[in-house]
């Protein structure tokens, strides 16, 4: 009788500590600094975004969250950091549609997304834009399409990187378009505008919050939205669809992953305190301001999303026949 009940505690005793292991790891964490991995160079929209975020999730933890940068690959760098790191919730990536692109691209790709990382929300997406340089003679889509096909390959667009969601939405303009253009990858977005400034490539779909500050006199002009409506941030800018593409859309987004294995606590905790941030006032008008929405999806909604993402990605990456590797 006295074993029976010694194991009858014992087994009621292990029941509550592994109930109480979720709470105990989501009371004590974040106990150190989180690193936040940028997969692109500082300056372009991952960071900008990724920098917002940085901040007012250290004011909710009281510990810093520092942005890490890890430019290369198209992202699979700073991806690659995170899906290898400790799964304690103390590194998180602040990813994009390379996610998706990557594993479409590369034959050989030095993680497995699916298995090695795990989606927490969508923070923000948006439209893109489609941009020349200011003193370019294309003032119009129709223009840039004509001039693509009268000169087939002659015309080059820039990027954040080789399967970089920049990458992607030219490559899925072209596609759409039926044109032959030359994609020049960098190590992030904020230098691929230096040379479309520059004139050393002629046109680029970049994100929204970084290609919108740099239009203007002797910088970029914007020819068209990729959205399916007109931004109201610049409402006299026609969408791509209107331009001569019709049904054409190019969304870009900006989420956070963690490597796969983080307790179930923290996960929730970081995906609601974040969901609080993306709810706020004060958040959603900085967002705004860079043409982005936020979304603060569940985790669950959030993969779906990826996935079928992924499958379109495969389709325009067969049509356009790129490879990374």
């Amino acid at each position: 009788m006295k074993n029976h009940r010694r194991s009858t505690l014992i087994c009621l005793l292990g029941a509550g500590l592994a109930w109480s292991l979720p709470a105990t790891a989501q009371e004590g964490w974040p106990s150190k600094p989180v690193r936040l991995v940028v997969p692109f160079a500082p300056g372009g929209s991952t960071d900008v975004i990724a920098r917002m975020m940085a901040q007012k999730l250290t004011e909710l933890w009281g510990q810093t969250v520092v942005v890490d940068n890890r430019a290369g690959a198209g992202g699979n760098l700073g991806a690659d950091i995170v899906a290898k790191s400790p799964a304690d919730g103390h590194t998180l990536l602040f990813g994009t549609g390379s996610i998706t692109i990557n594993p479409q691209l590369y034959k050989k790709m030095p993680f497995d997304t699916k298995k090695d990382l795990v989606p927490v929300t969508n923070v923000a997406s948006g439209p893109m834009l489609v941009v020349v340089p200011d003193d370019s003679p294309l003032t119009n889509v129709k223009e840039l399409i004509a001039a693509a096909k009268a000169k087939p390959g002659t015309i080059n667009f820039g990027s954040a990187g080789v399967g970089s969601q920049v990458h992607m939405a030219g490559e899925n303009f072209a596609n759409a378009a039926g044109i032959d253009i030359v994609h020049v990858p960098y190590k992030g977005e904020a230098p691929a505008y230096t040379d479309l400034i520059a004139h050393q490539t002629q046109m680029m779909v970049g994100n929204f919050a970084a290609a919108s500050a740099l239009l203007g006199k002797g910088r970029l002009r914007a020819l068209a939205v990729t959205g399916k409506q007109r931004s109201p941030l610049m409402p006299e800018l026609p969408t791509v669809a209107e331009s001569g593409l019709p049904g054409f859309e190019n969304t870009g987004w900006f989420g956070l992953l963690a490597p796969a294995g983080m307790p179930p606590a923290i996960l929730a905790k970081v995906h609601a305190d974040s969901a609080k941030v993306l709810a706020g006032t004060d958040t959603k008008a900085r967002l705004y301001v860079q043409g982005m929405t936020p979304v603060g999806n569940t985790p669950a909604e959030f993969a779906k999303a990826m996935d079928a993402e992924s499958a379109y990605w495969a389709t325009v990456v067969k049509n356009r026949k790129i490879t990374a590797n």
